[in-house]
């Protein structure tokens, strides 16, 4: 009787209310899930859980310590979760006006046929497709090329013998931006070890920005499309335009490759 009485009292704001907090809550383990991040926050339920048993106990000094120790956690979790609450804020600040990447069909196609080339030939490769956020602070890194997406041109950067080969290519509006771009390398201790600094600058990206990446690995010839500090190995042409399309034709980031398209031809 008394559940059925407090249903009564709920107000509609109380249910808005508490369905805010859910949305809320789950948007933050939605961007910290499959980052350190989660073992941070498992570190501080931790050290809330043994100071509410302090108290019950009555330990006077490890009280003294936690308490010292958590007066401080608005600072603490600023600093240690600065990375992700700077993604989030990035999320939060978003145009809800979708804004094009340039994106086009025939553009993908470039790409797919690119990676899977340089993959026969055993050559290492960092591709990055930029969507809705800014990539300019990588971009002013690199050295500026703002040519024609082809094949042909990023086969020829990440050949052995160009100079550019060792950084990452921006695509950008549907150009090739930028060449040799330096990446931020991830910080997560629990990548794999097997992977080297192609892989980890391309996770790193994708824990700091939305932009696509693409990697291919010179020793084992492995493909690999890594978003949002997740990484997905490709095992063929098909499966890599599925994921693709998914990314940026799911989202009407991808614009026709033709005017025949806007008239269902």
């Amino acid at each position: 009787m008394e559940i059925i009485e407090s249903i009564k009292l709920l107000r509609w704001q109380d249910v808005l209310d508490i369905l805010v907090v859910a949305f809320v809550i789950y948007q933050l383990i939605s961007i910290i899930r499959g980052t350190r991040s989660v073992q941070m926050v498992l570190g501080l339920g931790v050290l809330v859980l043994v100071y509410f048993m302090a108290s019950i106990l009555d330990l006077a000094t490890l009280l003294w310590i936690l308490q010292t120790f958590l007066s401080s956690l608005f600072i603490i979790v600023i600093i240690v979760f600065q990375d992700d609450i700077r993604r989030a804020l990035t999320q939060v600040g978003k145009s809800p006006f979708q804004r094009t990447t340039g994106i086009l069909e025939k553009d993908l196609e470039e790409i797919i046929r690119t990676v899977f080339y340089l993959s026969k030939r055993r050559i290492g490769a960092l591709i990055v497709i930029e969507r809705e956020m800014g990539l300019r602070d990588f971009v002013e890194s690199g050295f500026v090329l703002d040519a024609r997406l082809s094949k042909e041109i990023l086969i020829s950067i990440f050949m052995p013998v160009s100079p550019l080969h060792d950084g990452g290519v921006i695509i950008s509006k549907g150009k090739v931006h930028t060449a040799g771009s330096i990446l931020p390398l991830t910080q997560n201790p629990y990548i794999d070890k097997k992977y080297g600094t192609r892989h980890r600058a391309a996770i790193g990206l994708s824990e700091e920005t939305d932009a696509v990446v693409l990697v291919v690995s010179e020793e084992t010839q492995g493909i690999s499309l890594v978003q949002h500090g997740a990484m997905t190995a490709v095992n063929d042409e098909i499966s890599l335009n599925n994921s693709l399309r998914a990314i940026f034709v799911g989202s009407k980031e991808v614009q026709p490759s033709s005017w025949k398209n806007w008239f269902g031809k």
